[in-house]
């Protein structure tokens, strides 16, 4: 359980912050880089759902992803040890990732094949998980920049938002609506 009596802390008056384990770092700090990302993504999910309209199967999944972002800032946040018992901190699992397979695979089975790359628009909804994607697959390369550093990192976080990209692009397509809106890209159309 997470209890914020005092918003303000003043540690960041210095640009530092504190990870879970209690480590004060910069929060220019790749790890910090990588979990706001997240965070910026969990915003842009929280956008798109004012727009998704009256498809509760498809907002509450949305939804239980925004929660699995706090999961997965919770992750970042916190370096694995090596030899940390299962358990002993919030990690993302592979199930996770598995049903973020099983999602993205349920959502374009009714989508038609693309023809051309797609421009970022269409509907409200759509426009605004596109940019989700986006800012999702900064992340990623945020968590890849951390990984590459040789910082510890759950290995399935790098897995989760890889496959959230995913989504996100096939979730924008669904979105609009299930592909008949899609703005396509026409190469070469304004030389």
């Amino acid at each position: 359980m997470v209890t914020l009596n005092r918003i303000y802390t003043r540690t960041g008056d210095k640009g530092r912050t504190r990870l879970a384990t209690g480590e004060s770092i910069s929060k220019t700090d790749r790890r910090v880089e990588a979990y706001g990302a997240v965070d910026e993504t969990n915003a842009c999910l929280g956008m798109a759902r004012l727009h998704t309209g009256g498809d509760a199967a498809f907002d509450a999944m949305l939804g239980r992803i925004q929660n699995e972002l706090f999961d997965l800032g919770a992750d970042l946040a916190t370096p694995p040890k090596p030899d940390e018992a299962e358990g002993a901190a919030l990690r993302i699992l592979d199930s996770q990732v598995e049903r973020l397979e099983a999602e993205i695979d349920a959502l374009n089975a009714d989508l038609p094949g693309l023809t051309s790359f797609i421009l970022p628009g269409g509907t409200p909804a759509a426009a605004a998980l596109h940019l989700a994607r986006t800012v999702c697959r900064r992340a990623e390369r945020e968590a890849v920049r951390l990984v590459e550093s040789g910082a510890p990192t759950s290995p399935s976080a790098l897995r989760y938002l890889n496959r959230l990209s995913d989504l996100l692009f096939v979730a924008a397509r669904y979105a609009n609506d299930r592909g008949a809106s899609e703005v396509l890209w026409k190469a070469g159309a304004t030389r």
